[in-house]
């Protein structure tokens, strides 16, 4: 119960920073984990849609927006978006294949076939 109010109040928190200051990218990038996390993978991908439009380049935006299209089972978006975000840089491979929000997209046959040309690539990393 009190990991519940907890959430709650973060929640809260965020959205009245963003209710002042609605391109916060800090306060927009917390909320949307804050959403994810309770549960609410729509609040969470509206938010996460916000934040790639606000910083298109930055990878950890990109990684976030496919976890969230994943969780709402638009895999083929959500593998898109991955692909850009590794693009962009992210690299942690090994999170990627634990990650619980992305579970819908590792099940998407062309994750497994992007996962062998990474592999080819990266051999030394650890996928």
């Amino acid at each position: 119960m009190q990991k519940r109010k907890k959430k709650d109040f973060e929640i809260k928190f965020y959205e009245g920073l963003l209710s002042k200051s609605p391109n916060f990218f800090n306060a927009l990038a917390s909320l949307g984990d804050a959403y994810t996390r309770k549960g609410f993978y729509q609040e969470g991908l509206e938010v996460d849609r916000k934040l790639v439009n606000l910083k298109p380049e930055d990878p950890v935006a990109r990684y976030n927006f496919a976890c969230s299209l994943s969780l709402m089972g638009e895999v083929e978006e959500a593998f898109t978006e991955l692909k850009k975000a590794i693009l962009l840089g992210y690299d942690d491979f090994s999170y990627i294949l634990k990650d619980p929000d992305l579970e819908n997209l590792r099940k998407y046959q062309k994750f497994s076939a992007f996962l062998s040309k990474l592999k080819k690539l990266k051999p030394s990393s650890q996928l």
